[in-house]
């Protein structure tokens, strides 16, 4: 039984996405970054790395929707520690304790 098999479908790919250590994430820390259109279909496409609630949002919808390489590309480690608190509160319960459990670093923030 692999580990993906009791996952609920909807979770299969999630895990894969994650990357196999923080150290991986070369995200900017500052500046503007703009989403490709499949990740932003449906709402803004700029965000504002340096802006909390705009990085916050940004990193949702990663978290969510990105792919391996786009979390690698636009998540920032260091960021990504400092906001885990409260990216625990807003993302989905399941897609945040894969995380936890592939990085348990962020666990313990």
């Amino acid at each position: 039984m692999s580990s993906t098999e009791a996952l609920p479908s909807r979770l299969h790919s999630a895990i894969d996405r994650i990357p196999a250590s923080l150290e991986m994430l070369a995200g900017p820390r500052s500046g503007r970054v703009s989403l490709p259109l499949r990740l932003a279909w449906s709402g803004p496409t700029d965000y504002d790395i340096g802006d909390p609630h705009e990085r916050l949002t940004f990193y949702c919808l990663l978290l969510d929707c990105g792919q391996r390489r786009d979390i690698v590309n636009y998540v920032n480690a260091a960021l990504l520690r400092q906001d885990w608190p409260r990216i625990r509160r807003l993302t989905a319960r399941r897609v945040t304790r894969l995380w936890e459990r592939r990085l348990p670093d962020l666990a313990a923030e």
